[in-house]
């Protein structure tokens, strides 16, 4: 079989999360769930792949010598490799899968973005984890820049445009109507894990770290799409995991997806 690599930013050594990118933990659980084998290539940096990926994101699958950026993308490449539909087995299914995929990785991607950088409660917390591996002078002024970025960003996104009690109600909101929708077994569209579980897994999930600890509090609250998750976490885990090789040793910090594209972090 064709080797595959997944290329990413550093592994934060979480015994529940493979990534703090929701994107490359969204490729995690979806190349285990479709047993396909894969090696992990980490820098510190995802521009440090930017020959892989122009626009230099994560995460990058490297198929032997092919490279596939982008997680949408490499969900339909897993699909071509292992021959099954990874949208369940109906026209209808394949749809609600896809439209899901994008409502995750747009709208509550959005969400996540702003709980991390744009939050004041959990904004030490993110810069902690981010950026310790910077010089002290550096550290003292890049995140502030970045995070400045960001929040632009999220406004132009319509996430934080009027501010924070609006974001964090609308956050709500939605997390009431995926509580109501979420299934009370099975996954998100039937009984086989699709492209909706891993996305949306990625983006909730990783809502769920001390990084974000109001945010994770609001999922405790919602007990059918919490349970949803721990289903898809239990069934797409795997024991202790190898350490992951590196590759180019890009100093600075753990970035996500920053500089291609901070609004997606």
């Amino acid at each position: 079989m064709t080797k595959l690599t997944l290329l990413e930013t550093p592994d934060p050594k979480l015994p529940t999360h493979e990534s703090y990118s929701p994107f490359c933990l969204k490729v995690h659980r979806a190349l285990r769930a479709n047993g396909l084998v894969y090696e992990r290539r980490t820098a510190g940096r995802p521009d440090a792949w930017r020959q892989f990926n122009p626009t230099g994101q994560v995460p990058v699958l490297l198929v032997g010598d092919r490279s596939i950026p982008d997680s949408t993308a490499i969900l339909q490449e897993i699909e071509r490799i292992t021959g099954a539909s990874i949208a369940g087995s109906t026209a209808a299914e394949r749809a609600e899968s896809w439209l899901y995929e994008e409502l995750a990785d747009t709208s509550l991607n959005g969400f996540l973005v702003a709980s991390r950088w744009a939050d004041e409660r959990n904004w030490p917390s993110v810069r902690a984890a981010y950026f310790h591996e910077m010089p002290a002078l550096v550290r003292a002024i890049v995140p502030n820049r970045l995070r400045a970025n960001v929040l632009k960003s999220l406004v132009a996104r319509d996430v934080w445009r009027a501010g924070a009690d609006a974001c964090w109600s609308r956050f709500r909101t939605l997390l009431d109507q995926l509580d109501r929708r979420a299934p009370t077994k099975g996954y998100w569209v039937g009984d086989a894990l699709t492209a909706a579980d891993f996305a949306l897994f990625g983006q909730l999930h990783s809502l769920r770290t001390e990084l974000t600890p109001w945010q994770r509090e609001q999922l405790a609250e919602r007990a059918a799409l919490n349970a949803y998750l721990d289903r898809v976490h239990e069934a797409t885990r795997v024991g202790p995991r190898d350490a992951p090789s590196e590759g180019p040793r890009a100093k600075g910090a753990l970035l996500g997806n920053i500089p291609g594209d901070p609004a997606r972090v």
